[in-house]
């Protein structure tokens, strides 16, 4: 399989990839985010405004160890991800958590029927980043939030530079010790330096149907984390 990333990736082949993965994809990217994606999880519970009654649709959610977390807002969280080796690998683990097969292009929902999305490190593996927005615009009551939570660029220019050659050189060599498929993270470093930045991203969200567009910079901009509120 071509490690290119390449945003329009065959989605067959982008949930083979993480099937591949998945058995150790948790301690992975730990080890990879040197403990940060534990501060990362944490600041995107804290930008959800739900409770207890609420819904929150975890989309791309792999094993669910995102979905824990955002459980500790008392709504009811759950756990989406189109790679069934993920949500096979995350049962066992979390089987308080409930899961679900989908497709974020093509949510399994009805019309405004949860009370927030949150994507996090997903977006960029959809084919068309673009229609997933608006499906999670369809299946938001007005006024829900949606929380992005995703790569992006170092604001700081010297340490942009840092950043890229570890996410270019560095990173696939640490997966190689790590992680059960080491090429998978290839494309998965590719990706991320693809992305658009923090204000291409704001508009891209607002071009979809939200309103309110903001964001916030985690870690000096390695990853962004997008808020928005539907109109």
């Amino acid at each position: 399989m071509s490690t290119r990333a390449g945003l329009d990736r065959d989605p067959r082949a982008v949930a083979r990839m993480f099937d591949g993965v998945a058995a150790r994809y948790d301690v992975t990217n730990t080890v990879l985010s040197f403990g940060r994606d534990r501060a990362w999880r944490r600041a995107t519970r804290e930008a959800l405004t739900v409770g207890p009654g609420d819904v929150v649709l975890d989309i791309a959610a792999g094993t669910g160890v995102s979905t824990v977390e955002l459980a500790r807002t008392g709504a009811t969280c759950l756990a989406a991800d189109f790679s069934l080796g993920m949500l096979r690998a995350g049962r066992p683990r979390h089987p308080e958590v409930p899961y679900l097969a989908a497709d974020a292009m093509r949510l399994p929902l009805p019309d405004a029927s949860v009370d927030a999305v949150v994507m996090s490190f997903g977006l960029r593996n959809v084919v068309d980043p673009d229609a997933a927005l608006a499906e999670f615009a369809r299946v938001t009551r007005p006024g829900g939030t949606l929380v992005i939570c995703e790569f992006s660029n170092p604001t700081w220019r010297p340490f942009r530079r840092v950043y890229l050659d570890y996410l270019m050189r560095a990173l696939p060599r640490v997966a190689r010790a790590v992680s059960s498929n080491p090429d998978a993270y290839v494309y998965l470093a590719e990706s991320i330096r693809a992305w658009p930045d923090q204000p291409a991203m704001g508009r891209r969200i607002a071009a979809a149907g939200w309103g309110a567009v903001s964001w916030r910079d985690l870690t000096g901009g390695i990853v962004a984390l997008h808020s928005a509120v539907r109109t």
